[in-house]
């Protein structure tokens, strides 16, 4: 399964550079009657690392009645955002006045375009009147620069790796260790050794067993009947680690022996009520039906109250095209003998299956 990677990037608030630049007009009835595209030009002033000059253009228009002022980036490959608020000084008090408030916003200008940003449109009549002396006009410039907001370098965002559970590991070290254990078993001769507390955890056999009114307390080994060795250490495996040791290798080659060890694990979790190992099992067999087998596990599952795999028998064998080699199992001549009215049970399913 791939990593889930998280990065982490951060957008700085963009960064606002200011500067002013004040433009003295002396003689400006001397730039009158020169036509709407002459314009007289500032100086070059420098802002956020930008070149910028003034355009005043004294008879702006056809009828020459307004003057209009443009602040124009110079030698630049890149989009600017720019706002510029030009400010016109009153020779009788010394102040500065907006010329037109409503020009004032950010605007951005590109290389592809003119890259001139239109800053004031005045009638001559109040220019003049108001703001020229002793012919001289003389007007501050604030031009605001918003440069780009600043992204910080991409970073793995950091992060605690939990390592998988070995909780399973753990448990099956402690049975196989025998710290602490407290039970003996005897198999078939063999001795095994457990922990109480876990198998009446897992077991509600064991736990009355063990921890019961009638619970076997001696020192002596608990004798376990009608069971094989194998399958009690299977049977323990699964006990202290809730899975099959070798699971995936059983199902890749299933075979007789195999088949009989499943058998005989659904009859040990069916004695200790341990249901989901008996669940498993009848997985495991309903994966793996087939001719010989079918009759034997029809039994096996009638025997111990398997509902479920008892209808997946029943259900393969309706689905056979002849009886035949069926019949001739070892396994279907047992059921007839042991259990015919399971067998009767089965066949009239079938025969019902079939008719519907």
């Amino acid at each position: 399964m791939a990593s889930n990677i998280k990065t982490v990037s951060t957008c700085h608030p963009p960064e606002m550079v200011q500067g002013t630049h004040v433009f003295d007009v002396l003689g400006y009835s001397k730039h009158r009657g020169l036509g709407a595209q002459y314009f007289i030009r500032s100086g070059v002033f420098t802002v956020a690392g930008h070149e910028w000059c003034l355009r005043l253009y004294p008879e702006w228009a056809d009828n020459f009645d307004f003057v209009s002022v443009y602040l124009r980036l110079l030698h630049t490959d890149a989009k600017v955002n720019v706002s510029c608020d030009l400010r016109l000084i009153d020779p009788a008090t010394g102040l500065s006045k907006s010329s037109h408030p409503a020009l004032v916003n950010m605007r951005v200008l590109e290389p592809k375009d003119t890259m001139a940003y239109h800053c004031m449109m005045m009638q001559r009549s109040e220019l003049e009147g108001t703001y020229v002396k002793n012919d001289r006009l003389t007007m501050e410039c604030v031009v605001t620069v918003r440069k780009e907001p600043r992204v910080s370098k991409t970073k793995v965002f950091p992060r605690i790796k939990v390592p998988p559970s070995d909780i399973k590991r753990q448990l099956a070290n402690l049975l196989d260790g025998k710290d602490g254990a407290d039970a003996m078993f005897s198999v078939a001769g063999e001795i095994f050794e457990a922990h109480k507390v876990m198998l009446a955890m897992r077991s509600p056999v064991f736990k009355a067993q063990l921890y019961g009114p009638m619970s076997e307390t001696g020192k002596e080994p608990i004798i376990i009947e009608d069971m094989q060795p194998d399958v009690f250490r299977a049977f323990l495996y699964f006990v202290y680690t809730d899975s099959m040791k070798g699971l995936d290798e059983l199902e890749a080659d299933y075979n007789s022996e195999n088949c009989k060890l499943i058998h005989h694990l659904l009859v040990a979790a069916d004695r200790y009520d341990v249901v989901r190992l008996k669940l498993i099992c009848q997985s495991i067999l309903c994966k793996n039906l087939d001719v010989k087998n079918v009759a034997t596990t029809l039994a096996l599952a009638d025997q111990h109250h398997c509902d479920r795999l008892k209808d997946a028998c029943i259900d393969f064998m309706s689905c056979l095209s002849t009886m035949d080699h069926l019949v001739a199992t070892h396994g279907y001549q047992d059921l007839a003998r042991t259990s015919p009215s399971v067998l009767d049970d089965a066949m009239a399913r079938i025969g019902k299956m079939t008719k519907d």
